[in-house]
């Protein structure tokens, strides 16, 4: 099954870098095949940023995402520039610590910012709780694909954190869910 996924936020929250996560879990521990592209902006700190993965069980003859589907957005001006135009299909999930704005499509409420700040003290990690929270509700690699993946991509010392902060996100998208 085909799944195009676009992630957005602003340069330093690690959306490039949960793409490739995405695209590493699918490829390496998924068996399936998968292309992640990015843009960002001249500010590339702070400005808004945007990656986009497609996931396959088949080859991908195409690389560039046409029709996602699957929204991860981490700010209110990453919303702005590449959700708000979601159609109505789609699942998004949005890190409500930092995203004021709602969409048309169905939308899971993530406080990923907040919590990764409360609960693990470092809202650096808000990127990987977003994962968790993505792969608990989309299943698009599995969890174990993605903890693997989020071992081999973050820095040597923090793979513990990591881990927790992958692990809060799913608690949160099966509370938020259970809504």
């Amino acid at each position: 099954m085909r799944h195009e996924v676009r992630l957005s936020g602003f340069g330093g929250q690690g959306i490039i870098l949960s793409a490739v996560i995405l695209g590493r879990a699918a490829v390496m521990y998924d068996s399936k095949y998968a292309v992640q592209t990015q843009v960002y902006g001249p500010e590339a700190r702070g400005g808004a940023s945007m990656s986009q993965v497609i996931i396959d069980d088949n080859p991908i003859l195409f690389p560039k995402v046409t029709d996602p589907k699957i929204y991860v957005i981490m700010s209110q001006e990453g919303f702005e520039k590449y959700g708000a135009n979601a159609p109505k299909d789609a699942i998004m999930l949005i890190d409500t610590t930092l995203v004021h704005s709602r969409p048309e499509c169905p939308c899971i409420e993530i406080p990923a910012t907040r919590e990764a700040k409360q609960a693990l003290g470092k809202d650096i990690v808000a990127n990987i709780v977003m994962l968790g929270a993505l792969v608990a509700t989309t299943h698009v690699v599995s969890e174990v694909a993605l903890e693997k993946a989020i071992l081999d991509s973050v820095p040597k010392g923090t793979g513990t954190l990591n881990q927790k902060a992958m692990k809060l996100g799913v608690e949160l998208a099966e509370g938020a869910s259970g809504k």
